[in-house]
């Protein structure tokens, strides 16, 4: 085989599987000869069902709890779940990317492996426990989070369960089966739970503490699946190794505490400018179209290992694959966005009931977010990451958390939810389109020969 044969091979793997998948499934059968097309199909199939799951179990809680809570009680709950997500962002750091870049390409040495496993699990212990502490000190010294301790409290467990949960090993071993089982397990005893226990407003408290023991028990799990199927040890790192870890996820953890800047901050911004009801209309309208993002997440999340491999052995074949990518799911987006925009009203009136009309503007607002958002992963998190370029990539999404800030303390006062969402539709655009200038400046034209069929 000609070297130009493999590398179009190479980067029709994914628009092959999903292709075939839809219009011949006969044809699968030839595809599973290849260990890596195997490996694509079972991670693609596994975080599909996990997706499939985290969008129509919102379905099912999510018109049942706004209509129990009332916009009050669910903006208060959202309220508290954007403060947990900077905590998150912390203790996370930016070993999503650069953990699992790292057990991708050492996957076979299983010393390796278990050294990079310890050493992120007791830098993310470490974070836990600095979170921790800021937490009590906001509870003490700031009455607007004092005065509703007790969920601030419950909704940590959030951050154990994440802690205790390594989904960035199971991606860098491309083991995504082992995330969708638990999660699986997870996210069903947590829709079950607020059935049971979440009859009437004043329940909003149980909300908090299922969703965190949902988190902990899959945590939990989770971890002895990985000492017990990857026969890991747990070794005492040494601080090189660590400082190691610090400087290989910073740019990354920079780059997401920037994202957060122009992503939850924006619930939170608006709690602090308005009230629980408004932040509860915001905050509905965005989980609707937060719903329809992760229709496309398992894509990503699939193809995020495999490319970090191909970059590390040609870049030109990475580029390629990344471009057959953006096709398909810039495409895929595209659609998904366009019914949201399209059938705004009658969705809201179907999920949200007739109290939260209020978001329908925001739904409107926000429609487009899934496909923006899908190609700045793509510029950004594939291609930009992949290609070494991290800190070109946090200076944008840092100067785009600058924009989002400023936008939003000047439009929040003022047009409230309605500000709020025109500043993340703004900032999301921004980001997108800075991600490609630059990508194209560098000479990486991710959209070259795209309508070329």
């Amino acid at each position: 085989m000609t070297i130009a044969s493999d590398l179009k091979c190479d980067c029709e793997i994914l628009e092959k599987i999903i292709m075939q998948i839809l219009f011949d499934p006969g044809m699968i059968k030839n595809l599973l000869n290849s260990p890596t097309k195997k490996r694509l199909i079972e991670n693609f199939c596994s975080l599909s069902i996990l997706q499939v799951l985290d969008y129509f179990l919102p379905l099912i809680t999510l018109p049942y709890l706004v209509r129990i809570l009332g916009p009050e009680k669910f903006g208060l709950i959202a309220f508290a779940q954007s403060l947990i997500v900077y905590f998150l962002v912390l203790t996370n750091y930016g070993f999503n990317l650069s953990a699992t870049r790292e057990i991708s390409i050492n996957r076979e040495k299983e010393e390796k492996v278990s050294e990079i496993f310890s050493s992120v699990m007791i830098i993310k212990f470490l974070f836990g426990v600095l979170s921790f502490v800021i937490l009590i000190l906001m509870l003490f010294f700031i009455p607007k989070f004092g005065s509703n301790w007790l969920i601030y409290i419950f909704s940590f467990g959030i951050i154990l369960g994440n802690i205790l949960f390594p989904v960035w090993f199971f991606q860098g071993m491309e083991k995504m089966k082992y995330i969708t089982i638990v999660n699986i397990v997870a996210k069903t005893f947590f829709t079950i739970c607020i059935f049971i226990f979440i009859k009437e407003m004043n329940d909003y408290l149980y909300v908090p503490l299922i969703n965190s023991l949902g988190y902990l028990v899959a945590g939990g799990v989770s971890l002895i699946i990985v000492f017990k199927n990857f026969k890991l040890k747990f070794i005492l790192p040494t601080i090189k190794t660590i400082k190691y870890q610090l400087k290989e996820g910073w740019h990354i953890f920079i780059s997401t505490a920037a994202v957060t800047l122009y992503t939850t901050s924006n619930t939170f911004i608006l709690g602090i400018f308005t009230n629980n009801t408004i932040v509860g209309y915001y905050s509905a309208g965005e989980k609707i179209v937060k719903a329809a993002q992760k229709l496309l997440v398992p894509i990503s999340q699939t193809v995020y290992p495999y490319i970090s491999k191909l970059a590390s052995e040609s870049k030109e074949r990475a580029l390629g694959f990344i471009r057959k990518l953006t096709k398909i799911v810039g495409i895929g987006s595209f659609i998904v966005s366009f019914f949201i925009f399209i059938f705004a009203s009658p969705i809201v009136n179907i999920i949200l009931g007739e109290q939260y009309q209020q978001s329908v503007i925001v739904l409107k607002i926000l429609a487009f977010l899934p496909f923006i958002i899908t190609l700045s992963n793509v510029f950004g998190t594939q291609t930009m990451i992949n290609f070494n370029l991290k800190k070109d990539l946090s200076r944008i999404l840092i100067s785009a958390g600058i924009l989002n800030i400023i936008l939003s303390l000047s439009l929040t006062p003022f047009y409230k939810h309605i500000g709020i969402s025109i500043s993340c539709l703004i900032t999301e655009i921004f980001v997108t389109l800075s991600l490609l200038f630059y990508l194209n400046r560098k000479g990486i034209k991710v959209f070259n020969n795209f309508f070329k069929v």
